[in-house]
């Protein structure tokens, strides 16, 4: 996640070369491509820490530091 990064909500992902942005109220993919099964473990992963990274977009909107996940 960064800050001032640009709508909507999400998080960065990376993988070797590769790099995925995920929506964090859907847990979808919205750019990039990872491998199948390292997709499914980063969204399984998004869906039981959205709360938390909810927080932390807004945090990051407002330059505050984030919380470790």
């Amino acid at each position: 996640m960064y800050y001032n990064d640009h709508l909507p909500p999400h998080f960065h992902a990376k993988f070797g070369d590769m790099e995925i942005l995920v929506e964090i109220e859907s847990q979808t993919v919205i750019r990039g491509t990872f491998p199948k099964q390292k997709t499914k473990l980063v969204l399984q992963w998004a869906k039981q820490y959205q709360d938390v990274l909810s927080q932390n977009w807004t945090l990051a909107r407002l330059h505050q530091p984030l919380i470790k996940i």
